[in-house]
């Protein structure tokens, strides 16, 4: 039986293929990427000679780019003539409908191993759900251009300021002026509403030693989160956190993911060392957090929890943060594991002063961490 697909198993597809061609040699940058995501959704794959020609059009710069996009096409998607169709995004999906509907294609219906593209496709479902510390390099790469599929919303938060809106409070001067510009005649009821603006987002990183297998995946989601931002300074801020507090708020703020990370990782003395999650906490605070930073903020904390210092010190930095933040998220790679309990000395001692505890070892998990982000 075969497995049932959602259509966004198309955009992962042609995600990895972008990454192998930039393993290829290819420039393949972020917006180049978005533009063929759009290119492809508008022709269709079932057009496989559209497809391609989109690919030449939207990734490539020169000759040599073009024979490599050819090359790495072909073995990506196969060397046949037939590609199941690329529903437009934002279009409704049905229920376990896959990527070519049931009525068009001779191919329809057949086993996904049989497709390409469906085998792909099924592979990247799975590779959505493996814990992120187990993948080889190839698998690392591949999931390296996935998270260009994350839809990540900021927060929002009411403002003192108020605007005019069709609904909401009366506007009693605006509705006065107006009365009086037609000489006392009555005019339509002004409103008004508090208007809205993002909320800071803060994230802190466990580099430690016990999160190196997962350090990488959680930059990128971090940089995935300040791109969520755009030019707006401030709205998201990211340390890390190990033997010392280090601010990787300006090299995060690269467009190309592998060249923040890269910037990101000269600036960090302590990968893969110890840890003093209490400590480092109390620097935030005392440093950024109690000035403002922190104050009305979103905080998510990325840690499993092993802490080298007190843990009652832990939990009196994370009561505070609690305080002063609007949300605190702690996430914990092993949360989402079969047989997994929070007995570890550290995460007793700041579970009481978090709002929400979740899991962080896979693509589909960060994917449910921007949804509560979203919501914070």
């Amino acid at each position: 039986m075969s497995t049932p697909l959602l259509v966004r198993d198309a955009d992962e597809v042609l995600l990895g293929f972008t990454t192998a061609l930039r393993a290829a040699g290819v420039a393949v940058t972020q917006d180049r990427t978005r533009t063929y995501l759009d290119a492809v959704a508008l022709v269709g794959i079932a057009d496989r000679d559209a497809t391609r020609t989109a690919g030449r059009a939207t990734l490539c710069a020169t000759p040599e780019d073009v024979e490599r996009h050819d090359r790495v096409f072909d073995e990506w998607f196969g060397r046949d003539n037939t590609a199941p169709t690329l529903r437009p995004r934002g279009a409704q999906p049905r229920t376990g409908v896959g990527l070519l509907p049931d009525d068009q294609g001779d191919g329809a219906g057949a086993d996904p191993d049989d497709d390409p593209v469906r085998a792909a496709a099924s592979a990247a479902e799975v590779l959505r759900h493996r814990d992120v510390a187990t993948l080889d390099a190839t698998e690392r790469a591949l999931l390296a251009g996935m998270f260009a599929s994350l839809r990540v919303r900021l927060p929002r938060r009411a403002t003192a300021r108020r605007t005019p809106r069709r609904r909401g409070d009366v506007d009693a001067s605006r509705t006065l002026r107006a009365s009086l510009r037609r000489m006392g005649e009555p005019d339509r009821i002004r409103h008004r509403r508090r208007a809205t603006r993002n909320r800071r987002v803060v994230l802190l990183v466990d580099v430690s030693g016990s999160m190196s297998g997962y350090a990488d995946a959680l930059l990128r989601l971090a940089h995935r989160i300040s791109a969520a931002s755009g030019s707006a300074a401030g709205e998201v801020e990211v340390f890390t956190l190990g033997t010392r507090l280090t601010r990787i708020t300006r090299p995060l703020r690269l467009r190309d993911p592998d060249r923040a990370l890269a910037a990101a990782g000269e600036v960090v003395p302590d990968w893969s060392g110890g840890t003093r999650l209490g400590e480092t906490l109390q620097a935030f605070l005392d440093r950024h957090g109690q000035r403002g930073m922190a104050r009305g903020a979103a905080v998510v904390v990325f840690s499993d929890g092993w802490e080298r210092g007190e843990p009652q010190l832990l939990g009196e930095q994370v009561a505070r943060l609690h305080r002063l933040a609007h949300t605190v998220v702690w996430v914990n790679p092993h949360r989402g594991k079969d047989g997994y309990a929070p007995v570890q000395q550290g995460i007793v001692a700041v579970l009481p002063h978090v709002d929400h505890f979740l899991a962080g070892h896979s693509l589909a998990t960060f994917a449910e961490l921007t949804e509560v982000l979203a919501d914070a």
